[in-house]
């Protein structure tokens, strides 16, 4: 196993397990309450506004452009998991694919549907290594990345999908008896197919930052990675008791609180291990789903600093192309439009900025109403002339989504053209 770096002995030997925080099932709950409370406050508080001296960099975040790309389960399907050799090769071809177009980071999904691609105590093997949840695969998948990018330079971000444990009903088709669906039923909501953690519970998101802190203190991985996948439903029934026994006025308001409490104690369990690994969050690019269907108060968690931190980073998906428009006439999401409004939001200076690129958007377009909605998409550069826009307005880098749709594409020409676009602006 490859061992987490951390700043001390003692570090090394503390467990998540016997940490004080977060040991009630309510404690979580108060404390995003408390910080809630502060936030409200301080919401037009930057870490720029009002020092005499600026404040000392977050030593988490890289000191360049952080240049990422997300590898999802989906890519873990066209893997090799026969053997620790076959994986490895794969492994290593991924990570000089990413090396090859100027990236220094790659966003690995380990946790897609409550399993784990590593080997854990809380949570059962991915059916992705071997077709069934549970069966270990006879080597760890995770260490092998984690080598892997380490040996070229890359940092490695760990990307867990928080409460999701089905999709659907064949995603996966059958749970593990060591799935939290069989052994915490009680933690468990069905939306359609699906089955979920309920954001509502404390005992199932302590649980999860249990998983966290498992993560990052068993194998070297450069910080956490959080989707946009929170809350899977707006249906009040979803967590109708838990408000009903809350005392909670404000269902919305209740509900960005249980949320913030996962994210924070997440936050939280990573610093605990070594300050300077990442943590981050990759919201949906509109703010007013993420704050009112998410319940993801994304505006909150920027402003945030000191004790108060919520997220190193957020990465706002913003998979739409230039002059997008929705049916109804607005271009409020056109590329040109959605970043300067996210850029434009209060930030403390403690907290980077970064956007999520609609790789796949290459060749097939974004489906806007606009004429151009696939043609701007088969011109070879989009997502360099995107990349080039956001280092002109000052963003702090960007996360291309995902790794197969440049190198395993539908549409070998357009991606080849984008990866050499790329590379030009990326590789000196």
């Amino acid at each position: 196993m490859t061992q987490r770096r951390r700043t001390s002995k003692a570090k090394a030997k503390r467990r998540f397990g016997r940490r004080a925080f977060l040991t009630g099932a309510g404690v979580a709950a108060c404390a995003a309450a408390g910080w809630y409370l502060r936030q409200k406050s301080d919401a037009d508080h930057t870490a720029a506004s009002g020092q005499d001296t600026p404040p000392a960099p977050n030593p988490a975040l890289p000191a360049g452009e952080w240049r990422a790309v997300w590898v999802s389960y989906l890519e873990w399907a066209g893997m090799d998991f026969s053997s620790e050799e076959a994986f490895r090769a794969g492994a290593a071809a991924l990570m000089d694919n990413c090396l090859s177009i100027g990236l220094n980071t790659v966003i690995v999904q380990v946790r897609p549907f409550g399993d784990a691609l590593y080997r854990s105590r809380l949570f059962p093997w991915s059916h992705v290594c071997t077709g069934e949840q549970g069966k270990d695969p006879g080597f760890d998948p995770l260490d092998v990345l984690i080598t892997e990018a380490h040996s070229r330079g890359l940092s490695l971000e760990a990307w867990v999908n928080p409460y999701r444990l089905r999709s659907s009903a064949k995603m996966p088709a059958v749970l593990a008896e060591s799935s939290l669906a069989n052994t915490h039923p009680e933690w468990v909501c069905a939306v359609g197919e699906g089955l979920y953690l309920n954001p509502a519970l404390p005992e199932a998101a302590d649980y999860v930052v249990q998983g966290v802190a498992e993560l990052v203190q068993n194998y070297a991985v450069d910080g956490i990675h959080f989707d946009d996948y929170f809350y899977p439903t707006t249906d009040p029934a979803l967590d109708a008791a838990q408000f009903a026994s809350s005392g909670a006025g404000n269902l919305d308001e209740w509900r960005r609180q249980n949320v913030t409490a996962l994210v924070k104690a997440a936050h939280d369990a990573v610093k605990a291990t070594d300050a300077t690994l990442r943590f981050g969050v990759s919201p949906q690019g509109n703010p007013d789903n993420d704050l009112s269907e998410q319940y993801s108060d994304v505006r909150a968690w920027l402003t945030a600093e000191g004790e108060d931190a919520v997220v190193d980073y957020l990465c706002p998906q913003v998979y739409w192309g230039y002059g997008y428009t929705l049916r109804s006439g607005s271009t409020r999401f056109a590329f040109e439009n959605i970043v300067p409004e996210w850029l434009a939001m209060p930030r403390a200076a403690s907290t980077a900025l970064y956007f999520g690129l609609g790789a796949y958007r290459v060749g097939s377009g974004d489906g806007g109403a606009n004429e151009d909605s696939l043609s701007q998409w088969c011109t070879g550069s989009a997502l360099a002339r995107q990349v080039d826009d956001l280092r002109r307005l000052g963003a702090g880098g960007w996360a291309l989504y995902r790794y197969d749709s440049l190198f395993r594409p539908a549409q070998p020409e357009p991606a080849a053209a984008e990866r050499a676009a790329l590379t030009a602006l990326t590789v000196g």
